[in-house]
């Protein structure tokens, strides 16, 4: 399921400081790791953007929102939704802000608290089993680097 994440409601509930300079890309280091080896949209909101940084950027497999000053998170999250249409329903929301959970439930999306989603992360993380967690090779690079090994024994990579 797709995730639709209020990106400075999250950071504290992470143990993160919305005071630190890297708060942003810790929490979207976070992210990746969570979609690691899952098929997971990640579309996170951050609002206090300075002139210059405000914009969307392909983070990996993240999609990161730096909202302008002057504009909220909270309603750029509001404005995707609408812009979804019903397929809003199959996204979950993630925010503890009672208009953003509104939102998602005129959406008919699901909505689940910051705080709620923070357990989620560490439980995934804990209970992750180790071959989930330790990045396996594709047939592809398995077959590309067996290919290279056998070209390397028999003298032609040198």
């Amino acid at each position: 399921m797709p995730y639709l994440i209020d990106g400075h409601n999250l950071i504290p509930r992470l143990g993160l400081r919305l005071d630190s300079a890297d708060d942003e890309m810790e929490l979207v280091a976070i992210l990746q790791e969570f979609t690691r080896g899952r098929r997971r949209t990640v579309e996170v909101y951050f609002d206090g953007a300075p002139p210059g940084f405000a914009g969307s950027r392909k983070l990996g497999s993240i999609e990161a929102h730096f909202i302008r000053i002057g504009q909220t998170a909270d309603s750029a999250m509001r404005a995707r939704l609408q812009k979804m249409g019903p397929a809003a329903k199959n996204w979950t929301v993630v925010s503890s802000d009672r208009e953003v959970q509104a939102a998602a439930r005129a959406a008919r999306a699901e909505s689940i608290t910051s705080e709620q989603f923070a357990r989620m992360l560490q439980q995934s993380h804990q209970t992750e089993p180790l071959q989930e967690q330790l990045k396996t090779l594709s047939e592809e690079e398995i077959t590309e680097w067996m290919g290279l090994f056998s070209r390397r024994k028999k003298g032609e990579g040198s």
